[in-house]
């Protein structure tokens, strides 16, 4: 085989292992640690949350349908990786935001968005 030909072939291999990806369904933590610590950190008193009992709240947006939203506090692509941005420091994100930093470490914030992203309970 001629130097050219492999040049070409080898471009076309790359290429072809560049090809758009869907992004990976797998979600990390674990999300009845989530569940408790949604309920832990009072999540409850703002948001409405499937699986979780407690008042009928409309303070913030309803999290029954997270994993079906584009995005996250209308401005970050929704994924588990932002969503835990989000949940440990919201203010990073929307200085203006009504929710408050809560305090949540990361493996916590990691457990809530596996629950929140996962299969609706």
């Amino acid at each position: 085989m001629n130097a050219r030909l492999s040049s070409c072939l080898l471009t076309l291999a790359l290429l072809a292992g560049c090809q758009d990806q869907p992004p990976s369904t797998t979600l990390q933590g674990d999300p009845e640690r989530g569940r408790i610590a949604l309920a832990q950190h009072a999540c409850r008193a703002c948001h409405m949350i499937p699986g979780l009992t407690g008042p009928e709240t409309h303070v913030g947006r309803p999290l029954t349908d997270l994993a079906e939203q584009r995005f996250i506090a209308g401005s970050l692509p929704n994924n588990q990786a932002n969503l835990v941005r989000w949940i440990r420091d919201p203010q990073s994100i929307d200085p203006h935001t009504a929710m408050p930093a809560m305090g949540v470490s990361e493996r916590d914030a990691l457990d809530m968005s596996a629950w929140l992203l996962g299969p609706q309970k």
